[in-house]
């Protein structure tokens, strides 16, 4: 049903979601966004429980922006990785957890794009390529198979015109 996509190459990062909203067997909604951008570097794209996704999202886009105000500088990727991983462990240890699974991804000039997973357990780990949801189980084969780090984005824009 729901399904994230995140494919990270050396200059840019690709993140892909369907648009629907479901629970258990109930389709809820067919236009959900499931990309949030975290600022002009950082974007994130999220599923499961609907009210989580978008509660949590938000709390991180705004406290990344936050931290761009007071310090004058954006985090890097990592960084922003490190801080959600750390506010899902502290909402898993609390009585209202946040289901979540989220790609995040962002570009560095020095590291070039950078791709993490990060599961509703609070576990994250930097990835070439990932996915949540069923689709996620399809796309992860094809992805082992065909994955190449060194594509431009022009050949990524010619394969999916044809």
């Amino acid at each position: 049903m729901e399904c994230i996509i995140g494919v990270a190459f050396k200059d840019f990062v690709i993140l892909a979601t369907d648009a629907t909203s479901v629970s258990s067997i109930i389709v809820q909604k067919h236009n959900e966004e499931k990309v949030y951008k975290l600022s002009d570097h950082l974007m994130m794209a999220v599923s499961g429980a609907s009210g989580d996704t978008h509660q949590f999202a938000e709390f991180i886009a705004k406290n990344v922006q936050l931290y761009k105000m007071r310090n004058n500088y954006e985090l890097s990727t990592a960084a922003a990785a490190h801080f959600t991983r750390q506010n899902l462990a502290q909402s898993l240890r609390s009585r209202s957890a946040y289901n979540v699974n989220m790609l995040l991804a962002g570009f560095d000039k020095d590291a070039g794009g950078e791709l993490f997973f990060l599961d509703y357990l609070a576990a994250s780990i930097k990835l070439n390529y990932g996915a949540h949801g069923y689709g996620g189980m399809f796309a992860t084969s094809i992805l082992d198979r065909y994955y190449r780090k060194g594509i431009l984005l022009l050949s990524c824009n010619l394969s999916l015109l044809f």
